[in-house]
């Protein structure tokens, strides 16, 4: 029992964390990266996307000299997407859930963090300008922000993290359950050294 349980508690973990951190990053294929902050200064880029480009997710990379973001449900970036004089996609970030950010550089301290701004699903083909700005929460050093498009992105099941979440919960208590009546198994008689039959203790 406690390897089916080991089993439910790894199937709970891939469905609720590893599918769909995959399906954000790795699915379809990148378009670009645009630096939209640097040295201090916001700046809105244009990108010209096509109808076979749908769907088209954009993330947000924030480079930041610290180990992990503490917004405290503050916003630390925005994000609005126009078209045609028309808002596509507008978006708050907080990052506070990048809990393993990437290294920008081996001889740098500085982190860099990914959020998920949204998905356009329906791409009209044209110019699209994306503009980035401040949150309120102030006291985030960061260092440089990018903007990333994947084009052709596949879509995460919304019921794959509720399941995943329950695997992992069923597999973790039951784990643990085997565990402990495990430890609490009577001794088996026949381990213990037979009784003395001669002497003072003899039966």
């Amino acid at each position: 029992m406690r390897f089916l349980f080991l089993l439910i508690l790894l199937a709970g973990i891939s469905v609720g964390a590893i599918y769909p951190w995959a399906m954000t990053n790795f699915s379809g294929h990148q378009i670009g990266s645009w630096r939209v902050y640097e040295g201090g200064r916001f700046r809105q880029v244009t990108v010209p996307l096509a109808a076979r480009d749908a769907p088209v997710r954009v993330l947000v990379d924030l480079t930041a000299r610290a180990e992990r973001i503490v917004s405290q449900q503050r916003t630390v970036l925005t994000l609005t997407a126009a078209s045609g004089g028309r808002t596509v996609l507008a978006s708050t970030l907080q990052f506070n859930h990048s809990d393993n950010p990437r290294q920008a550089s081996p001889q740098l301290p500085d982190k860099i963090f990914r959020d998920e701004a949204g998905v356009i699903r329906t791409v009209g083909p044209g110019p699209y300008v994306f503009t980035v700005g401040p949150g309120d929460a102030d006291d985030i050093p960061i260092r440089a922000v990018d903007l990333v498009l994947r084009s052709g992105v596949g879509e995460t099941d919304s019921r794959a993290r509720p399941v995943g979440f329950a695997l992992m919960a069923i597999g973790l208590i039951g784990f643990l359950l085997s565990l402990r009546s495990a430890g609490g198994r009577p001794q088996n008689p026949n381990s213990q050294p037979p009784p003395p039959r001669w002497g003072r203790d003899s039966t």
